[in-house]
């Protein structure tokens, strides 16, 4: 089996990331960069997003797993005092592989003449550094609302544990095929009206937003940000793609969700 892994580059992670590949080639895997099987994080989620994108080309290839070398990682399942134990179970046992949805964000121009197209594993966020941001919101080829605020989150079922939930959205199990559309101080009066509410929209309802201001935008794909002039609409919707994860041992979701949200540090 070929592998990769990619560190957060501290000391810590850089260290466990040398034994791992000394170990693992040791056992006769190949370590390779370009066409990995297995792709390793090591560090926090932040790794594995980079992790996420550098790969992003092979998706239906690769799978993914984590070792947290920080903070609890959403995305990690092990954590440095189980790397020996890892390092036997990648070698000499089968994985089973576990499929999260995506979020596919389609960003088209008013002159048509240019199409971006990018996939999330966290989220897609939509801001204005001049003023208020205002979209008239399509669900499914139907007009909903006009959104008046700071701005749109959104997210993955996985990613939704994310910036969606500091933002009051609700945490959406990863089995289910949707996306969720969550407001970032809308506005709200006599004159203006919003939902108010999480939108969760399954695969079969895409989400167009279509500005109504010509103004510039800050789109964030997961970690990185892109300024979006003489936008015509953003379509968002659940990926054809999706993310593989590889396991080596049961990590049920709403454990996850357990320990990285309530649990007790000493418990």
């Amino acid at each position: 089996m070929k592998f990769v892994i990619v560190s957060k580059g501290d000391d810590r992670s850089n260290k466990l990331k040398a034994t791992m590949k000394q170990y693992l080639t040791d056992f006769d895997l190949e370590y390779d960069k370009k066409e990995p099987e297995l792709v390793i994080s090591i560090g926090g989620d932040g790794t594995f997003l980079e992790a996420f994108h550098r790969y992003i080309h092979r998706l239906s290839e690769t799978s993914f797993i984590g070792i947290h070398t920080g903070h609890l990682g959403f995305y990690a399942d092990w954590v440095p005092e189980e790397v020996e134990k890892l390092i036997i179970e990648i070698a000499k046992t089968p994985f089973q592989i576990v499929e999260y949805p995506l979020l596919e964000v389609t960003i088209r121009s008013k002159t048509g003449e240019s199409k971006d197209t990018f996939l999330a594993l966290n989220e897609a966020t939509i801001k204005t550094a001049d003023g208020s941001v205002v979209f008239d919101v399509e669900i499914k080829g139907e007009r909903f609302e006009t959104f008046r605020g700071d701005g749109l989150c959104i997210s993955t079922p996985s990613g939704s544990t994310a910036y969606n939930k500091a933002l009051g959205g609700a945490i959406i199990h990863p089995s289910l095929d949707a996306i969720q559309l969550t407001e970032m101080a809308s506005i709200n009066n006599r004159v203006f009206r919003t939902i108010g509410s999480p939108l969760i929209l399954p695969k079969h309802h895409p989400c167009i937003l279509r500005p109504t201001v010509d103004r510039s935008f800050l789109i964030a794909i997961d970690h990185f940000t892109t300024n979006y002039t003489n936008v015509e609409s953003i379509q968002c919707r659940v990926a054809e793609e999706r993310i593989r994860f590889a396991r080596f041992r049961q990590f049920p979701f709403w454990n996850r969700v357990r320990d990285s949200f309530v649990a007790e540090e000493n418990s």
